[in-house]
């Protein structure tokens, strides 16, 4: 059998799924190729739910390939159909239309669900007044809920959390923001950071509760009232609650994949099944750096591991992967993040309060492993490429806005 003849799977059309059916077609690979989608949009981008698409529903653009892409590669785009059942023995998988499709090779990327909160959802269901942001559809139903004066609870304080804010702000909506951990974003920003952007969306009149769980939720006289531990009731007209997601493994556990918090892939992105790759969210892959295995929830890794599981799906070696790599925009700042955000050390290369401005994150001894840039991205690929070498460089050198980053990056190429 050739590369030519075989027939491949790929089930799930977000980021990871369209992007692997695009390398394959680049790498050469010319026999059928079967793209699955549960949405009955084609395969879009999802950064731009929570500005975007809810800033300027009229003109934004989140699909991911032009419109007649995947007509033009022969690609067959099954969108509105979720695959019910995979046997991994047989090769086959099973779709809610009823048909069962024959594989060679299968590429599971099927994503994440947002983790639910029941005390919100008995409420009244989704689209009324308690919403989550995961979808298209999720983000075209909060647009009548943005509007000037309504009164928005957010529950969750994390990246969605924070983007949703500054939306509902610019829309003219008021805004309280709940989060029980002690500080926003905390799994992915440092805290001098967190505090930063604490004060910044402060200023724009949202009110955080950090450090405060939620305790109960109830409807009184049409609005809905939340209670946190502490005893604050906090009243808005609508809900909407980010608290993260869950890898979407139900395929995969009942095919009897190895899954533990994700679907397990090796460096090929391959499966405990040797015909069965994953990528993107739902997957979990073995992190060198930290000596575990990592799900990462970005844009960039969706990209990579789609990369990898094309390239490895074909017989061919994977490309070298760059440090991790991630954005935020919210309250005028671009705010990117590449490597480790959890280094000991954070170095400023000009100041927070008024950027452009480069955080700079060391380990214990003195090595670049993260860095953070705060409407200062040009800089980011000198970063990134520092962050690859682990480089070592003096502190004074790292703060001052004269040393030229890219000249730095070239002198460890």
């Amino acid at each position: 059998m050739t590369a030519s003849t075989i027939v491949i799977v790929i089930v799930g059309a977000g980021q990871a799924g369209a992007l692997a059916a695009a390398e394959l077609r680049r790498q050469g690979y010319a026999g059928r190729l079967v793209l699955i989608g549960e949405e009955a949009h084609a395969p879009y981008e999802r950064p731009p739910l929570s500005k975007d698409v809810l800033l300027q529903p009229q003109t934004a653009r989140c699909a991911i390939h032009a419109e007649g892409f995947y007509a033009e590669h022969a690609i067959e785009l099954k969108l509105g159909v979720a695959a019910t059942a995979l046997d991994a023995q047989a090769r086959t998988v099973m779709l809610s239309s009823g048909e069962t499709i024959a594989f060679d090779k299968l590429l599971l990327a099927t994503g994440a669900r947002v983790r639910r909160l029941p005390m919100l959802d008995a409420l009244g269901g989704l689209g009324e007044s308690v919403h989550t942001l995961r979808t298209l559809d999720d983000a075209q139903r909060l647009l009548p809920v943005l509007q000037p004066g309504k009164r928005v609870l957010l529950v969750g304080a994390g990246v969605i959390g924070l983007e949703l804010a500054s939306s509902a702000v610019d829309l003219g909506a008021q805004v309280t923001v709940i989060e029980q951990a002690p500080r926003a974003m905390m799994r992915c920003a440092p805290p001098v950071l967190s505090a930063h952007l604490c004060v910044v969306h402060r200023a724009r009149g949202v009110a955080l509760h950090l450090g405060s769980p939620l305790a109960a939720a109830a409807r009184e006289r049409g609005e809905i009232v939340l209670t946190l531990e502490d005893g604050t009731r906090l009243t808005g007209n609508a809900v909407i609650y980010g608290i993260g997601v869950e890898p979407e493994t139900t395929l995969a556990q009942a095919a009897g994949l190895h899954v533990e918090n994700g679907i397990v892939i090796d460096a090929q992105c391959r499966t405990s099944h040797a015909h069965v790759y994953a990528a993107g969210d739902a997957a979990t892959q073995w992190d060198e750096a930290s000596g575990r295995h990592q799900r990462r929830e970005t844009w960039e890794n969706a990209n990579q591991q789609a990369q990898t599981a094309a390239r490895a799906i074909l017989g061919l070696a994977p490309e070298a992967r760059e440090a991790d790599w991630f954005w935020t925009d919210q309250c005028g700042l671009n705010i990117q993040f590449a490597g480790d955000m959890a280094a000991p050390e954070w170095l400023a290369r000009g100041t927070l309060d008024t950027p452009p401005c480069v955080l700079f994150g060391l380990d214990g001894e003195g090595a670049l492993v993260g860095a953070i840039t705060v409407n200062q991205g040009r800089d980011m690929r000198s970063a990134k490429a520092l962050i690859g070498k682990r480089a070592r460089i003096a502190r004074e050198t790292l703060a001052d806005p004269a040393q030229n980053l890219r000249n730095l990056a070239r002198e460890f190429a």
